[in-house]
């Protein structure tokens, strides 16, 4: 793998940038694997490059029926944070950012990862109760968080309207770790970084069946580009999960919603954290290229659209326009939506499945960007070993069978 460095940097700049190498290869598939991954989007790379990593096993596919990284993973807004409530998820999620923290030179690819934290708006007395509740149990799980009140918000984002608005801002909960990352450059981080380990990543080749044996176990997978075989499976196919799992007989406690997000032109400097509030529904920050990225809620409806009604992208701008009064004249550029898996109690699923040597990592809602890293990390373990990892060992499918849930639903900032 061609190592990235600034003299590396400045050495090409002199000869005009040439000779830089692709990023990764474009293979044929081979007749047969130790593992298939099923989706190229960051959760699937993340957990080829672990395997390859961490594992030692390099005979890896992530097949993908588009381009890499071209679902969910660029179709998000970027935030990580570890703030929430329960302490499966606290681990989960804190696992994943301790990773995002090195990750660029971990990949010796900058993912952009920004600590510029995420402030969780509270507005009325419920909000204040429930947030104080997450900054302590996040402090019990040694995971930052702390109560700020309505004039240190307005302190630390100054573009805050704090009082003049519907329902007045009453203080707000902060993760100073939080942030953000650049969805695409952690896509090509991880796939650039598995390819040099060995891993096939092959583009545009569609699964349209999960072949099992007299068993009952996996054997391998039909595809456009023809039959390959593999005695382990990993599904991590973000928005699909369910059509793909259905491949093999298993049914999903998954619905799937359009999710819509929104940028706006770019302008200077403006806005210095992630904003989210649940109540009037909206969350913001501002990207490196100086657009606003502004999230919205998903479809009543379940649907594999990726438009998503008219009517909550314009409800989210509503609030935004409340939270911030100065962005009012904001031109918006474009909007977007992805499909998002959401499970009964709004947490993943990173687990084995009732058919040997099928695995699956879904069910992510709104929160699948931020946990990428930890995601990838956790499932190429259970692959590897066929068994959890201690950090994903309560996300298994039979919780929602046996009653032991994971209720997240109030950790994230929008209704789903």
């Amino acid at each position: 793998m061609q190592k990235f460095s600034g003299f590396e940097l400045f050495r090409r700049a002199l000869g005009g940038h040439k000779g830089w190498q692709p990023q990764w290869r474009t293979p044929e598939p081979k007749a047969e694997y130790d593992v298939i991954i099923v989706g190229a989007g960051g959760h699937g790379l993340a957990t080829a490059y672990y395997l390859a990593k961490e594992h030692g096993i390099t005979n890896v596919a992530v097949i993908e029926r588009g381009w890499l990284g071209g679902g969910n993973t660029g179709r998000n807004t970027t935030i990580v944070r570890s703030n929430y409530l329960f302490d499966e998820s606290a681990g989960l999620y804190e696992h994943a950012v301790k990773l995002w923290e090195g990750l660029s030179a971990d990949l010796n690819y900058n993912v952009m990862y920004s600590a510029r934290g995420v402030l969780m708006l509270a507005h009325n007395h419920h909000d204040v109760q429930s947030f104080t509740r997450h900054v302590h149990s996040n402090r019990l799980n040694g995971v930052d968080n702390e109560w700020l009140t309505a004039e240190e918000c307005k302190a630390f984002c100054p573009p805050l309207n704090i009082s003049s608005m519907r329902y007045p801002i009453l203080g707000g909960a902060l993760q100073r770790r939080g942030g953000t990352a650049r969805h695409d450059a952690v896509a090509w981080g991880f796939a650039r970084a598995a390819d040099a380990r060995g891993v096939d990543i092959i583009q545009n080749c569609e699964v349209t069946a999960i072949r099992r044996d007299a068993s009952g176990a996996v054997e391998g997978v039909d595809t456009s580009h023809g039959f390959i075989r593999a005695k382990k499976i990993g599904v991590s196919a973000a928005g699909h999960t369910s059509v793909v799992m259905a491949m093999a007989g298993v049914r999903m406690p998954l619905e799937s919603y359009p999710l819509q997000a929104l940028v706006s032109e770019p302008v200077k400097p403006a806005f210095p954290t992630v904003v989210m509030s649940n109540t009037i529904h909206a969350y913001i920050s501002q990207s490196d290229k100086g657009e606003m990225v502004i999230g919205a809620g998903t479809d009543a409806y379940t649907s594999y659209s990726q438009r998503g009604g008219l009517h909550i992208t314009t409800h989210t701008l509503d609030a935004i326009c409340e939270l911030v009064p100065q962005f009012r004249r904001l031109r918006m550029l474009r909007n977007w939506g992805g499909i998002v898996d959401v499970t009964p109690d709004r947490s993943p699923i990173i687990a084995k499945t009732p058919v040997p040597g099928l695995y699956v990592n879904c069910g992510w809602g709104t929160g699948g960007f931020k946990a990428t890293p930890g995601s990838g990390n956790v499932f190429a373990h259970t692959i590897a070993k066929d068994q959890p990892h201690p950090i994903n060992a309560a996300f298994t499918l039979e919780r929602f069978r046996d009653g032991f849930l994971i209720d997240e639903a109030a950790a994230a900032a929008v209704a789903h």
